[in-house]
């Protein structure tokens, strides 16, 4: 092939490989502006000052991202996300000199990745414009990890095949390629953080920082100081500047646990943090720009955080963009033996040792009602690691840890009046086995009961009982 062929060639398929940007913007002179950016950051573009000619421009060519002002002469510029449901890949990025939390809010949850202020930064824009080419292949990445999920149960950090699980996981690989805040919400040890992990891992920033921030570890004193950052000699004791959670984790994910514990005063500063993009070290008034995605966590119900004043409302709603329920372990029982496993693998990986559980031992933990989730699980499966003399391990060795005195709260059994005594003692008994997670041992202690008369009157219900009550032969609980 002739030099000057060759040369038009790879031409060609560089141009054809650039990401395209449309630009949707009716004044002149803010469109050209944006142009040049995007232009000298190696994308091809079109533009459009209305809806009309963003239509036309989107059939012609598909964009790889489209910056769009809020207000357009014929609409709004989220009437374009009609146009672009069905095309996936597309990322949508809001422009308005009139942000709002709820404007903000609205254009995240209809499927924008992000949202510019006017006058736009330039740094957040070009950040923007570096993140593009990769979108189509993370999406085919979260798809391999389906496969990942179905031979193996991982998911990312995550572990788990349950219909819970499943759920979680296809919202966190809808969620993950975009810009979205997330807001983590589950008891504690239920994995909050490893699902933070995960969403970075997932996203266009993973090959930048992952920055987890305990907010209710940090001295309310020092609060505003490690997630902003000081100047030397702003208070006693700063001998040198010190940079920020937000500054250290520029360009990558900040996972904000704990959120309800952060003092109300630093929560104000957070969302306009999050509104507009900006900072202040403390002991200064110049405003830095945070390329930084937020991820929230709370172990609380955050709206009754928000009633007991321990949350403001406004940065609730904020932070509440895409909320992710995380299960308690008890809702995810299925788990249990394939979680319980790969914590003795990871041991005896990490000391050439090849214990193994003995079948009652797995079905004693898939009995459990493990109220400190995952966690108290993974401490379970190390003591009996320690404590098991030989390769076998016994549940007599290592009994799960159960009160045999504290009864569950918060429990209440209704009983009609003209049920009669055997029916409600069917129901006590069938309603305090659930409450134990399944523990017979447990059940007959509250009941006042031996063991050996709730096991027959568990075969005298036989049927009533659902599948994982249902107690065959002499099953140890």
């Amino acid at each position: 092939m002739p030099d000057e062929a060759r040369l038009r060639c790879v031409t060609f398929f560089d141009v054809y490989l650039m990401p395209h940007v449309l630009i949707v913007e009716d004044d002149v002179n803010t469109r050209s502006a944006l142009a040049e950016i995007v232009a000298a950051d190696g994308c091809t573009i079109a533009a459009a000052g209305d809806l009309r000619e963003a239509r036309i421009q989107i059939v012609r060519q598909v964009p790889d991202l489209v910056l769009t002002d809020l207000k357009l002469p014929d609409g709004s510029g989220m009437d374009l996300f009609n146009d672009l449901d069905a095309r996936s890949g597309v990322e949508v990025i809001l422009i308005t000199g009139y942000a709002t939390v709820e404007t903000a809010v609205d254009a995240l949850r209809r499927g924008a990745s992000d949202y510019l202020v006017k006058p736009v930064s330039i740094p957040r824009l070009k950040a923007i414009l570096a993140r593009i080419p990769r979108t189509v292949d993370l999406k085919a990445e979260i798809g391999n990890l389906r496969g990942a999920l179905r031979r193996f149960g991982l998911f990312g950090q995550m572990l788990g095949n349950s219909l819970a699980m499943q759920q979680l996981y296809d919202q966190v690989g809808r969620v993950a390629p975009t810009e979205a805040t997330v807001l983590l919400i589950g008891e504690s040890g239920t994995g909050k953080e490893l699902a933070a992990q995960t969403i970075h891992d997932l996203s266009l920033r993973r090959k930048q920082a992952f920055l987890p921030v305990n907010c209710g570890a940090i001295s309310p004193n020092l609060i505003e100081s490690e997630m902003f950052g000081h100047e030397r000699g702003s208070f006693t004791g700063a001998d040198r500047q010190h940079k920020g959670y937000f500054e250290r984790a520029n360009g990558g994910t900040l996972f904000l646990d704990e959120i309800t514990e952060m003092p109300i005063e630093l929560q104000v500063k957070l969302l306009r943090v999050l509104e507009t993009g900006l900072f202040m070290r403390v002991g200064t008034n110049r405003e830095m720009d945070a390329d930084v995605r937020v991820i929230a966590a709370t172990n609380r119900d955050p709206e009754e955080a928000v009633a007991d004043g321990k949350l403001r409302a406004d940065l609730y709603h904020r932070l509440n963009v895409f909320p992710l329920q995380l299960p308690p372990l008890r809702e995810r029982s299925k788990d249990v033996e394939l979680l319980a496993q790969h914590f003795l693998d990871q041991l005896n990986g990490a000391h050439q040792s090849d214990k193994q559980f003995l079948p009652a031992v797995l079905e004693s933990l898939t009995m459990h009602s493990w109220p400190g989730n995952v966690r108290e699980l993974k401490n379970y499966v190390q003591r009996a690691y320690i404590l098991s003399d030989d390769a076998t391990i016994h549940i007599s060795a290592v009994p799960l840890q159960v009160s045999p005195t504290k009864r569950p709260s918060g429990a209440v059994l209704m009983v009609l009046v003209g049920t009669s005594l055997a029916e409600a003692d069917r129901q006590l008994i069938v309603a305090t086995l659930e409450q134990c997670g399944g523990v017979k041992k447990r059940a007959a202690e509250i009941l006042g009961i031996s063991l050996k008369t709730l096991y027959n009157r568990l075969e005298e219900y036989g049927a009533g009982l659902r599948q994982t009550d249902a107690v065959p032969g002499e099953r140890a609980g």
